[in-house]
């Protein structure tokens, strides 16, 4: 992702990282900014609605099987190379690139709709990813620090993570028959 998000800020004439600074104010918002996340999290893990249960399903069994025996550490450099590259990548390029033709709504707009897209494994998947984008988007506008949506989706990416490790581990636990 950072290579296709410097390949396009290239193009564009677009500096992937100048909206980012390091502060510990920002790392701080970043880790509260994960709640509500967190909160959208727990509601799709205990839903009875049946697409958000079929993507539960989903998740666990393509990611289960790759993630289920790898440590604590893995799971934490796979969430935050996901959480810095697709940031760097859709908030600090399209969504900057496109407000340059755009108004700032209608580009966090259209590039939450990106997101989504992005994210398309299943069309509950694409929606429920196409909020998150619209939730770290606005984030972004609002805090004008490409490090909060960096820390909220890495954080964020890493706790789903866990739950899909802990969820498949208890489906390959349980006895058949």
């Amino acid at each position: 992702m950072l290579v296709v998000a410097w390949a396009a800020g290239y193009w564009l004439g677009i500096a992937p990282l100048e909206r980012l600074q390091w502060s510990l104010g920002a790392v701080a918002l970043g880790v509260v900014a994960t709640l509500p996340m967190c909160l959208g999290l727990a509601w799709t893990l205990t839903t009875r609605w049946r697409p958000a249960r079929k993507l539960v399903d989903l998740v666990a069994q393509q990611l289960g099987p790759v993630l289920a025996d790898r440590p604590a550490f893995q799971l934490a450099l796979l969430a935050a190379l996901a959480g810095i590259g697709e940031e760097v990548l859709f908030r600090g390029v399209v969504q900057v690139g496109l407000e340059r033709w755009l108004p700032e709504a209608m580009a966090l707009v259209a590039t939450s709709v990106i997101f989504g897209l992005a994210h398309f494994a299943s069309a509950t998947y694409a929606v429920l990813a196409g909020v998150v984008g619209l939730y770290l988007g606005a984030l972004f506008l609002l805090q004008g620090n490409l490090l909060v949506p960096i820390v909220a989706h890495s954080l964020y990416d890493f706790i789903a993570l866990v739950f899909v490790v802990r969820r498949y581990r208890a489906y390959r636990a349980t006895p058949v028959g």
